[in-house]
């Protein structure tokens, strides 16, 4: 797995989420109650960042274009719109430093 830096404890307060850009695609990264969790920041319904949703305190990120609400621990969809979910990746807290694990690319 490929380890990503994403910010300090610090900089990500509760309720709040980042934008990583790294490839294949950017990944969205939450702070819910102090837990930190990552999905794609695509939303699987429409070309819309994840990190800019509406974050609610049940862990759930509301699509800021099409109000389709998600599960961040999961990816899973609750709502329509959408009906696919969106991956997620596991999320490391090593010396107060944030970071995402992503699994390796395939040449």
């Amino acid at each position: 797995m490929e380890k990503i830096f994403v910010c300090s404890k610090d900089d990500l307060p509760e309720g709040e989420a980042i934008k990583v850009d790294c490839q294949p695609e950017a990944i969205a990264v939450f702070n819910i109650g102090g837990s930190f969790h990552a999905m794609n920041d695509k939303c699987s319904h429409g070309n819309a960042s994840m990190s800019e949703g509406y974050i609610e305190e049940d862990g759930t990120v509301e699509c800021p274009l099409h109000s389709a609400l998600f599960c961040v621990k999961t990816g899973k969809p609750l709502c329509l719109p959408a009906t696919d979910p969106i991956a997620t990746h596991p999320v490391v807290v090593e010396n107060d430093s944030i970071y995402v694990l992503l699994k390796e690319q395939q040449q």
